[in-house]
């Protein structure tokens, strides 16, 4: 696994060689393959791959609601692997445990039969909280995402969006440290997506959450994470905080999260990925070094966002004469503080005789 340089503050969900095999129709089937992940405190963590690749398996063997086949869980510095044994003492210090881990499930898991007031109380009835803790929680979660007027109402006389709020909300009621999500934003449509990505960052940042979400969607990553990695047959193949990704040579997920293309138009060209973070982005770097060496640059495609409150972005360019002609251009951008990638290097075309030399000298 490549893993960028790791950043400043303490992990608080940690998994270390995380192994889950299930028995299907008389085979083994490994859906997650030694994983260790990282999530620092307070920051939102997305997970991301195509279907199959063990995203989900993780997630819930995250707080436990698949047990790992080997391979250790720690959150919030509790090792949940260590209290999933059996007997009563254990079951109840994992459920304990699990009280500091909040789950938004995909498909919502709302009761139909409970109003909405009463779909929030839930957790807190199973957990022993009085009639009159449980109501005042619920009605306080219910203004924080949005939904005061739907107190009374039935999951059927709601959207999908608010179905999730209140998914969201029920998910917060025993005040977690972790809130987890599945695929929250998958049955959604763009403009409600956006919104539910908007409440998950504000609960981030105005509750202090830690938040691992699970998606198949670049777009949620480049939205609201401030870290992801890149699950491929169980295994993570790349992870770390979007900046760091982006400024890591070969990077899959930052050339999937702002894919650029294009190759050299002609012979004895220079094709480069330039990436741009940080206040490089406001400044005007590519006509600057078109002008200080006096060469004419092609832009042949470009990708820029806003991820985490900052304009990321790259940026694939053209540069006239081999790589080694190129030297210094390149020395120039990377000096300005940019990630500079050689994608492509093109020869000189050999003149028309050459090849009849050859031949003839090889006689």
């Amino acid at each position: 696994m490549r893993r960028a340089l790791d950043s400043d503050g303490n992990p608080v969900i940690t998994t270390s060689g995380l192994t889950k095999v299930y028995e299907s129709r008389g085979r083994q089937v490994t859906a997650l393959d030694g994983v260790d992940l990282h999530v620092r405190e307070g920051e939102v963590f997305g997970v991301i791959g195509q279907s199959g690749a063990g995203k989900s398996s993780l997630i819930r063997c995250v707080n436990l609601l698949e047990r790992p086949t080997s391979g250790t869980v720690t959150v919030d510095g509790v090792d949940l692997t260590a209290l999933a044994g059996k007997g009563r003492r254990a079951g109840k210090d994992l459920r304990h445990a699990r009280s500091s881990i909040g789950m938004v499930f995909q498909h919502f898991n709302l009761l139909s039969s409970r109003t909405v007031k009463d779909n929030i109380e839930l957790p807190l009835e199973i957990l022993g909280v009085s009639g009159a803790e449980r109501s005042r929680r619920a009605l306080e979660l219910l203004d924080l995402v949005g939904l005061a007027d739907k107190a009374r109402a039935y999951p059927g006389q709601l959207s999908g969006g608010q179905k999730q709020r209140v998914g969201i909300a029920r998910a917060l009621a025993g005040k977690p440290k972790v809130l987890l999500s599945d695929e929250a934003t998958s049955a959604l449509d763009p403009e409600t997506t956006r919104s539910i990505l908007q409440l998950l960052r504000d609960l981030n940042q105005q509750l202090g959450l830690t938040v691992l979400l699970i998606t198949h969607e670049m777009d949620v990553v480049k939205t609201v994470c401030d870290s992801a990695a890149l699950m491929q047959r169980g295994r993570v193949v790349e992870s770390g905080t979007v900046g760091e990704l982006l400024a890591t040579p070969g990077s899959q997920l930052a050339a999937e999260l702002f894919p650029v293309s294009g190759a050299a138009t002609a012979p004895g060209r220079t094709v480069v990925d330039v990436t741009f973070h940080g206040e490089t982005t406001a400044q005007p770097v590519i006509s600057q070094l078109s002008r200080t060496y006096n060469i004419d640059i092609s832009i042949l495609g470009a990708a820029m966002d806003t991820v985490g409150g900052r304009q990321i972005g790259r940026m694939r360019i053209e540069l006239p004469g081999s790589y080694e002609e190129n030297v210094v251009p390149v020395g120039f951008l990377r000096e300005q503080g940019l990630q500079v990638e050689v994608v492509e290097q093109q020869d000189r075309p050999v003149p028309a005789q050459a090849p009849a030399l050859v031949k003839e000298g090889a006689k």
